[in-house]
């Protein structure tokens, strides 16, 4: 029994020892080495291990974590494998790092009494094979990214036995990325083309079945009848055969094969065309051989065709305008230009004709010339006529010259009769709105004296305030006058046209009445223009007014503001600069206007309104102030589709606005506070009265004047004086703007305000006043004047 045992022995430790595994026994929770394999001593480097822990002899294996592991299994009990773990040995400290990767088992071995007393180690060292499995992946890796990147579609086929037989269908086992941009259909993998495109099945099968079979790379060209689309697909077999498997690289042509057919039909239709045309039409090829020529050109010259090709083109050319043809042909191919030119051409009897002779260059997509096409059209009749016409020039240029006289006579004729026309209409209007004025006027004051002299004053106002509406109504008619002729006076400010259509929101609406809805359609960041804001009220309140007219049983009253850059082009059909703008138009959903009435419509007094309900100055007062104001005004309307009335103003260069004016009603005129001393310049005795009764009657201390001079020696003295009212035309060789400027140099804080009938533009600077100088239009009201001079005082103070 002890002889067997010990062949048993003898024969494990054979084993042990020659076992290609790398084994070794560790004993105690220290991990001492007590057996070691040569396969083990070889793996770690014939180190001097028996007796020592695995910490002493593998240092290197602690920071990995082996150790760690090892502790584990003998404190658990439990076994522990692993596959192809990495480990880095380092057989002495002056050694480089071995890396290796392992295959091996942790197995706890147990005493007779149940307890782990050591750890039997076994495995194999697979670097090889790792190297070869990591090898295999960093190449299929590097396979699918070509795979996937690659611009052309490609994929994987493996051919099935199905119902129509052994090889009847194959599945799409692998497809890039691309694969659905040219075939157009997603989502191939794991796909049967029977399944995909049954209708085309047999066709596909066909082609990649021959290659499978023969192992003869196939190319072709075949549209996808599901997709209607046209591919370019090349076809390999993947070897072995048995695999069944056909690798498909291929590009979607379709643009291409358009282009062509549309290239082919082009050349076809442009044969068509030069055969059907009446003129000779040949072509060239790039370096100017002629090649082509419609067959006009041969029954022309009756030359057989192909006889004119290359050069043979000048044997038909008159020798004498030979040489210039050939020198003009030739600077068009150098330089891509144009070829043009004349010379005769000899015809199938011998005699010549001319012909004008053209070419242009065909350029393809890089600007590369492609090919000439040229044609020759007879002028032989047209120079006939050039030398009648030449012999006529003389005596057509005198006849000429008479009609034109005769024209222009009769155009100065015409423009006199419409300037007296438009005179006339306008002095007709003026007559019969003033005359009517001056009648309500004069009536009112004849009762007054009548009732005066009878004693009976109880009813007094009524004539006062028919007097003073009357005068009202001509200061009214002034104004648009002078605002149609650009000559009112402007106070302009910069002005945020947004903010000053929002204010007379609730008066326009109460102006056009319940039956006109009012929209506003504000632009976000409109910039700011440089106006006269109360001027712009009138005219934006005038605009809504005529649309309220134009929609008699109610509408819709659209008023909008933009920004607005005008070009040249923009510019010169609005009558403006180019530059930039705000506009505010006014559009209407009424009848209209044809296009008659719309360029009449700014016109003074002209109105298609019943008599008694417009005095037609109304647009003509917005055209003048738009003008006056840098910009202009324009309409666009068609009949029954409504208008739009549109105001352009120059963008100002600040974006400060100041507050729009308001419309407000008339209250008690402020009085004056502290007894200010004002100074009244006027040439006019009447209306300097007037300013200084209502002044004193206000509680003020008035000094009064007649001339600049006489006022400015007022202004040159100790006297006290808060503001400086004058008219701006006075007599004395000083107007009013030197008077004001003559007294700022000794009082440079004096507030003015300048008092006028019409706005002397050259005199006020354009409207461009300094700080401290201001304007207003006579007549005037008590309270507006009144307000006008306290709020000047005040500043000055």
């Amino acid at each position: 029994m002890s002889s067997d045992s010990g062949d048993v022995a003898t024969v494990l430790k054979q084993i042990f020892e020659q076992a290609p595994t790398f084994m070794a026994l560790l004993r105690g929770p220290e991990h001492r080495f007590e057996l070691a394999n040569p396969s083990y001593l070889k793996l770690i480097g014939h180190r001097d291990l028996i007796g020592r822990t695995v910490a002493e002899v593998l240092p290197e294996t602690e920071a990995q974590g082996f150790v760690r592991i090892l502790d584990e299994v003998y404190a658990s009990g439990m076994a522990y494998t692993a596959n192809g773990a990495r480990i880095a040995l380092r057989p002495s400290p002056d050694a480089p790092e071995d890396e290796r990767y392992l295959d091996f088992l942790y197995q706890p071995l147990r005493g007779e009494d149940g307890r782990v007393n050591g750890i039997f180690v076994e495995g194999s060292d697979v670097t090889e094979r790792h190297v070869a499995e990591q090898s295999q992946a960093d190449s299929e890796a590097l396979y699918k990214g070509l795979f996937d990147a690659i611009d052309e579609g490609f994929c994987i086929i493996r051919f099935l036995d199905g119902p129509h037989g052994p090889d009847s269908d194959y599945v799409h086992i692998q497809a890039n990325d691309a694969y659905a941009r040219h075939a157009g259909i997603p989502n191939v993998v794991g796909q049967r083309l029977r399944e995909m495109v049954p209708d085309e099945a047999d066709s596909w099968v066909a082609r990649y079945a021959a290659v499978l079979h023969t192992g003869e790379p196939i190319r072709f060209q075949q549209e996808l009848v599901a997709t209607g689309r046209y591919l370019e697909l090349a076809a390999v077999r993947i070897e072995p055969p048995s695999r069944r498997q056909v690798a498909v690289l291929f590009q979607d042509i379709t643009a291409r094969r358009r282009a062509e057919n549309a290239l082919r039909q082009s050349e076809e239709q442009f044969r068509v065309f030069a055969q059907a045309v009446p003129n000779h039409v040949w072509a060239a090829r790039p370096d100017g051989n002629l090649y082509w020529f419609n067959d006009r050109v041969y029954a022309y010259a009756g030359a057989a065709p192909g006889a004119l090709d290359g050069a043979d083109w000048t044997t038909i050319v008159h020798p004498d305008d030979l040489p210039g043809a050939a020198e003009a042909w030739a600077h068009a191919l150098a330089t891509g230009e144009t070829y043009e030119t004349e010379f005769r051409i000899r015809q199938a009897d011998g005699a010549y004709r001319w012909f004008i002779v053209r070419a242009q260059p065909v350029r393809g997509t890089d600007g590369e010339i492609l090919s000439w096409i040229g044609t020759n059209t007879d002028i032989e009749a047209a120079r006939a006529q050039a030398a009648e016409l030449a012999r006529l020039n003389a005596t057509l240029e005198q006849q000429v010259a008479e009609r034109t006289g005769e024209l222009m006579a009769a155009e100065e004729a015409l423009r006199q009769s419409q300037k007296m026309e438009a005179v006339g209409q306008l002095t007709g209007g003026l007559a019969h709105d003033f005359n009517n004025i001056l009648a309500g006027i004069s009536g009112s004051l004849e009762m007054m004296q009548t009732r005066l002299v009878q004693g009976r004053v109880g009813d007094l106002d009524r004539f006062i305030n028919g007097a003073l509406g009357a005068a009202k109504r001509a200061s009214g008619l002034t104004q648009r006058l002078l605002a149609f002729s650009r000559r009112q006076t402007l106070d302009p400010k910069p002005v945020n046209v947004n903010t000053l259509v929002n204010g007379m929101l609730d008066l326009i609406v109460r102006s056009v009445g319940p039956h006109v809805q009012v929209e506003t359609v504000g632009a976000s960041g409109l910039w700011t223009t440089f106006v006269d804001a109360g001027q712009l009220e009138n005219a934006l309140l005038n605009l809504c007014i005529n649309a309220r007219d134009a929609m008699p049983n109610g509408g819709k009253v659209t008023i909008e503001t933009s920004n607005r850059w005008m070009d040249e082009r923009a510019a010169r059909q609005r009558g403006l600069d180019p530059g930039q703008y705000v506009s505010l138009c006014v559009s209407d959903t009424g009848t209209g206007m044809t296009p008659d009435v719309a360029a009449r419509a700014f016109d003074p007094f002209f109105t298609t309104k019943p008599i008694g309900q417009g005095t037609g100055l109304g647009l003509s007062m917005v055209y003048g102030f738009a003008g006056q104001s840098g910009g202009a005004a324009r309409i666009y309307s068609e009949p029954g589709k409504g208008a739009m009335i549109c105001i352009y103003l120059p963008r100002h260069g600040s974006d400060a606005a100041t507050d729009a004016a308001t419309l407000v009603d008339p209250v008690e005129p402020p009085r004056a506070e502290g007894g200010e001393t004002i100074l009244v310049v006027d040439d006019e005795p009447l209306v300097r009265m007037l300013i200084v009764d209502q002044l004193e009657e206000l509680g003020y201390v008035v000094v009064e004047a007649g001339d600049g001079p006489s006022a400015l020696k007022i202004l040159n003295s100790q006297r006290a004086i808060a503001l400086l009212i004058t008219d701006v035309g006075l007599p004395g060789g000083m107007n009013g703007r030197q008077l004001a400027d003559a007294a700022r140099v000794a009082r440079p804080k004096l507030e003015v305000l300048f008092v006028t009938g019409y706005a002397e533009n050259a005199v006020l600077n354009h409207g461009h006043l300094e700080p401290g100088m201001h304007v207003m239009t006579k007549p005037f009201q008590l309270d507006t004047f009144a307000r006008r001079v306290k709020d000047l005082i005040a500043r000055g103070g």
